[in-house]
């Protein structure tokens, strides 16, 4: 069989059944086009163009390529691929650049077709291509930019940087990613290189009777296959609780269908595959438990020793029931939000290795200190001689934080002393990690006769499936911000989190917020209607403000911008025909009596290059670029010479990247570390500081523990603000959507804007359409496209409003924008289309007729 790749003559002479995208990523060594989800053909990652023609490589068996002509981004010529890729760093379109080489050929086909393409044409040439990070819009702007500077024959305009605070510095290695030059871990390989699979339990609830690997073991190529007896340390992990076992032993009981039972490791990806179908379980099948009602009832097996409430948050102020007999006006109603995937488009891998005594691990986990303690204590070694490095990943909205594969991989590279991969299929992908909680609230609302809230009710239940994660943070998270960005002085909020066999459910963008805004936010619509008050008004009446308290208690003492992200929209809103509006408050910080804190350190290589270590994970956000922009800012320092590292050798230590914290303490760890090299900068050159490294540390110990007697009650260090309006047509279809967020100070307007659309994207989509649905402990399907992911032609207009209120524990003010984005959007939806129609809906998502 003869082709053309990028230009040069090919024969091939393997299997007619393999794909294209295998071929190009393992015997061309081609990794620009990404493996997102194949075979499924879903997220159109590994886009190339075969035959003059965008095509999915995932989805062409070798048998088709005889005599056809394959282009991937090496082979474009060298000014289109520079009108692409500086188009995408000029706009903005690239975030974790995981999907954009793919985005990048799409770009390039829609060009070919019309040199002069307009936008709506390019929303509607996307279809095939799925971005979990950007909202596409600022994909639309690269393509429309590159289209032009190609017709003109001029080359992209680039950026305009002074490179501190407040400007449109390139994302940090932006072009790289744009071309797939800079490899995330699944690109990655070494000299004997050995990969594993995972064999998983095939039912929800099941006792293992017995394990048979005979056959498996048997199958050449295998090189070894580890069970639950093999793990030298601790078989139990998990980021608060140690409840999730590595592996599950002969005699236990699984307690989800992603409870892994073995791993094979062979000298391929597809021998070890074919090893996990040759292993033999029996099992004794027990009814599993998926409705928390009945999990906390007596009639409920106990799932884990301690039983299946995980954890319980009662918050009590002021007289509630005093407050509704006197209340004008109540509203009342039982909401509920559904499960859903993160979706983010690079599945789970990682890459671990023996390195001089010591033990490598690659991984693209949320937080690399976290993983080296838990790999640490599953291999029973010092934390020292376990080494992990940061791949910047794919995107992760939380669904990274949990360990998936790097305990499994540390293991077998631990034990066969020779470096393993181990790579999810989205299916895998989906049927592992947690997701989003689903929640159950019963809200209670009243306010008196001149619209002022007066108190608040609420029963919050969590399915928090499996395993605890991050659970009972996520519904202590609900109760903290049942609330939302109002004052309302008596509340009664008791939130649960509680353990079924469904898929575990753990940390994800907005984290338990978004979804008792949904359940507040309409019942102040319904208030207005009842008392006949304007929504806007009712709402600025009723933000916080300074001296005000949120849900726990705690006294806004600055920065509160919630009555300045209403005033933003109000003209807006208020001349819309079909509009719904809702309010967001979101923590920045865990906060809750845990310490927040950051290190970094910035060594002095030469006059021309300087290295940035921290501990927190770049996942499309931008935190390495900003952390550049706050080392320029304090001490001029070109950012074109700065090198960011993110190692645990460097030691500049961090928690898990999350709760929107990570541009916060960073930037104040690094002005901490800048302020003395500046220092040192007033007395010598900068060649004369060679060798020498500045460390920089700061840390909020300072807030209160949920329940603790003290005199004062802080939950969280800072809060960050928004008020969002979804204007609907005629038809009754989603126009436009206004975002107006408070930032403190925007740090970077690109990734501040990038970060806005494509939260409210994925916002519209938990609103809309997103819904992992189960069925006795089951996914009914685990294909990407049936996750319910907005396409781009799906996406409306999304206008972003920058607001900065001064934070005064921010750096230079600056307060979290990573979650805040999708907080309010499913309830400024929902109230939107009650305005066209008239029907109150109470579960997401939401249905139309």
């Amino acid at each position: 069989m003869h082709f053309t790749l990028n230009g040069q003559k090919k024969e091939y002479n393997g299997p007619a059944d393999l794909t294209l995208l295998k071929y190009l990523r393992e015997h061309e060594k081609i990794t620009s086009l990404k493996n997102g989800c194949s075979p499924q053909a879903s997220c159109g990652c590994c886009t190339i163009e075969f035959n003059g023609k965008a095509t999915l490589a995932c989805a062409i068996k070798m048998e088709k390529v005889a005599e056809g002509e394959i282009v991937t981004i090496e082979g474009l010529a060298q000014r289109t691929k520079d009108a692409l890729a500086d188009a995408f760093v000029a706009a903005g379109g690239v975030q974790c650049g995981f999907c954009t080489p793919g985005f990048l050929m799409r770009g390039k086909a829609i060009i070919d077709a019309n040199p002069q393409p307009d936008r709506q044409e390019i929303r509607k040439a996307l279809t095939p291509n799925l971005c979990r990070c950007t909202g596409y819009k600022k994909i639309e702007d690269a393509i429309l930019m590159a289209a032009e500077a190609l017709r003109q024959n001029q080359p992209v305009a680039a950026l305009v940087s002074a490179g501190g605070i407040g400007e449109r510095e390139p994302k940090y290695d932006a072009r790289k990613l744009a071309l797939g030059q800079r490899p995330f871990v699944s690109d990655m390989s070494f000299e004997g290189m050995l990969h594993g699979a995972l064999k998983f339990s095939d039912h929800p609830r099941a006792k293992v009777i017995s394990l048979n690997t005979e056959k498996a073991k048997a199958l050449p190529g295998v090189q070894r296959i580890f069970t639950a007896g093999d793990i030298p340390g601790d078989r139990y992990t998990g980021l608060i609780v140690p409840d999730w076992p590595v592996m599950v032993d002969v005699g236990e009981e699984t307690r989800y269908i992603g409870d892994v039972l073995a791993c094979v490791v062979a000298e391929n990806e597809d021998i070890a595959r074919e090893a996990v179908e040759l292993i033999e379980v029996q099992y004794e099948i027990l009814e599993p438990v998926t409705d928390p009602h009945f999990a906390l009832s007596e009639k409920a097996p106990a799932l884990h020793p301690k039983g299946n409430l995980l954890s319980r948050t009662a918050i009590k102020r002021g007289d509630v029931e005093k407050a509704l007999r006197e209340a004008a006006y109540i509203s009342q109603g039982t909401y509920n939000t559904q499960r859903i995937e993160h979706a983010f488009m690079e599945p789970e891998c990682c890459i671990a290795l023996p390195q001089n005594g010591q033990l490598q691990v690659y991984s693209q986990g949320q937080g690399i200190y976290e993983d080296r303690k838990a790999l640490a204590k599953i291999l029973s070694q010092i934390e020292e001689d376990v080494l992990v490095t940061l791949v910047p990943n794919g995107g992760g909205f939380g669904g990274k934080e949990d360990l998936t594969v790097q305990g499994h991989a540390a293991l077998a590279a631990l034990l066969l002393q020779k470096p393993v991969k181990i790579e999810l299929t989205r299916d895998e992908s989906i049927r592992m990690h947690p997701k989003r909680h689903p929640i159950e609230m019963d809200y209670t609302v009243a306010c008196d006769k001149n619209g002022k809230l007066t108190a608040l009710k609420a029963d919050i239940i969590g399915d928090t499936g499996a395993y605890a994660s991050v659970g009972m943070k996520v519904l202590e998270r609900a109760a903290g911000h049942a609330t939302g960005a109002y004052h309302i002085p008596a509340v009664d909020i008791d939130s649960k989190a509680v353990y079924t066999n469904n898929l575990p459910c753990g940390a994800m963008r907005g984290f338990g917020v978004n979804q008792v805004t949904f359940a507040l936010e309409s019942c102040i619509d319904d208030l207005c209607e009842q008392g006949g008050f304007e929504r806007w008004q009712f709402r600025y009446d009723n933000a916080l403000q300074e001296g005000h308290s949120t849900s726990t208690g705690q006294i806004i003492t600055g920065g509160c911008g919630a009555r300045d992200t209403l005033m933003a929209v109000k003209e807006k809103f208020q001349n819309a025909k079909y509009a719904g509006i809702a309010c967001g408050l979101k923590n920045t910080g865990i906060g809750n009596g845990m310490p927040d804190e950051s290190t970094v350190k910035i060594e002095i290589k030469s006059a021309d290059h300087i290295i940035l270590h921290h501990g927190w994970t770049e996942m499309g956000q931008g935190v390495h670029t900003m952390a550049i922009q706050f080392l320029h800012q304090v001490t001029g320092i070109p950012t074109n010479i700065v090198e960011v590292r993110v190692e645990t050798k460097a030691g500049a230590e961090a928690g898990m990247t999350t709760a929107s914290r990570a541009t916060s303490l960073i930037g104040n760890a690094v002005i901490d570390a800048a302020e003395k090299l500046k220092n040192d900068l007033e007395k010598h050159a900068l060649s004369e500081l060679v060798g020498k490294t500045y460390t920089g540390h700061w840390i909020c110990d300072w807030t209160t523990k949920p329940g603790a007697d003290v005199d004062e009650i802080i939950t969280h260090y800072s809060y960050s603000y928004a008020t969002q309006v979804v204007i609907l047509d005629d038809n009754g279809q989603i126009e436009k959507i206004i975002a107006a967020h408070d930032a403190g100070k925007i740090i970077n307007p690109n990734l501040f804007e990038g970060q806005i659309q494509g939260a409210v994207h994925m916002g519209l989509g938990y609103a809309l359409t997103e819904d992992l649905e189960m069925e006795n402990g089951v996914p009914k399907s685990t294909r990407l496209r049936k996750c319910g992911v907005l396409r781009a032609k799906e996406t409306p207009e999304i206008e972003v409003i920058g607001v900065e209120v001064h934070d005064p524990h921010g750096p230079f003010g600056a307060k979290g924008v990573g979650e805040i984005g999708l907080v309010p959007t499913a309830a400024a939806a929902a109230n939107a289309f009650y305005q066209f129609d008239g029907v109150r809906r109470t579960r997401l998502p939401l249905k139309r007729k």
